[in-house]
């Protein structure tokens, strides 16, 4: 199938008055989970993009070129050449510095979103989410050198590790498959941290059950996403696998569409709006 692609323009065709009517109306009755790429935070003083992320490893290691603007060969150039700590404490330094919650994260922590796909790594949402005490989060994890099989942990509100029946409990599930700054700096990044997860990722393993256990009644909404890479594809293509649907996406006109991503969406049956993100973004908060 085909994507059904709506262009946003000044006058607000009616096709884009119906893209967000659907997409406020699903978020709002929760049958819609928001799945937040890089673009859905705001800029600050943290890699906002994979370029930038790929940037800053630059700026701190002398890199090969086939390594350069790559974020996740860069890490693993690292974690080769030195330790697994170098690669932790050089994304942990990249997002030290905290980022305020954006507009659009504010809005979804008024909702008792029954899943929160977060792929980023700064603790924006997370932030959002602390003027409330009723949900909990899951953080995909490196296995490298823990010595234990598991491919993520659960956080309660504060920061406490808890045992995944407890984040069970809560009704809202903040999850980043790609780990987080925190509260415990857990970091997926390098090619080596993806080689068990992809070999696997088909029958679900690397998925918390209860991700699998909420997605079957929930559609997605792609905000401030990109899906350029290969590895990115895979994440949201599993990650979607059984929902119910329906799929919804803005796609920002600067950034356009690589052959690989029109390929995704049409896979996948999502709704494209064209739109700059935070145009869009702010049509969906402000309703």
């Amino acid at each position: 199938m085909q994507t059904a692609t709506t262009e946003l323009s000044a006058t607000a065709s009616a096709d884009a008055r119906e893209w967000f009517r659907a997409v406020r109306e699903g978020l709002e009755s929760l049958t819609l989970a928001p799945y937040l790429g890089p673009a859905a935070s705001t800029t600050g003083g943290s890699p906002a993009s994979y370029d930038q992320l790929a940037e800053f490893f630059g700026k701190k290691v002398a890199l090969p070129k086939r390594a350069r603007g790559n974020p996740w060969a860069s890490a693993q150039y690292v974690e080769g050449q030195k330790l697994r700590a170098s690669v932790t404490r050089i994304m942990a330094e990249a997002f030290s510095t905290p980022v305020a919650p954006s507009p659009l994260q504010r809005y979804l922590a008024t909702l008792a979103s029954p899943l929160i796909v977060d792929t980023w790594y700064d603790g924006a949402m997370r932030s959002a989410l602390s003027t409330r005490s009723d949900w909990a989060e899951i953080q995909g994890i490196s296995r490298a050198g823990i010595g234990e099989s598991r491919w993520y942990r659960g956080y309660a509100a504060d920061g406490a590790e808890i045992p995944l029946d407890s984040v069970r409990s809560q009704p809202t599930l903040l999850y980043k498959p790609h780990g987080g700054v925190v509260p415990a700096q857990n970091f997926l990044i390098s090619d080596a941290d993806y080689v068990e997860v992809l070999t696997e990722i088909d029958i679900q393993t690397p998925i918390p059950e209860l991700v699998r256990e909420r997605r079957e009644k929930l559609g997605f909404v792609y905000l401030g996403c990109r899906f350029h890479d290969q590895l990115l594809r895979n994440y949201a293509r599993q990650i979607a696998k059984r929902s119910s649907g329906p799929r919804f996406a803005v796609v920002d006109p600067r950034q356009g569409m690589t052959r690989n991503e029109e390929r995704l969406f049409a896979e996948l049956e999502v709704r494209v709006l064209v739109s700059p993100w935070a145009d869009a973004f702010q049509r969906i908060v402000e309703g």
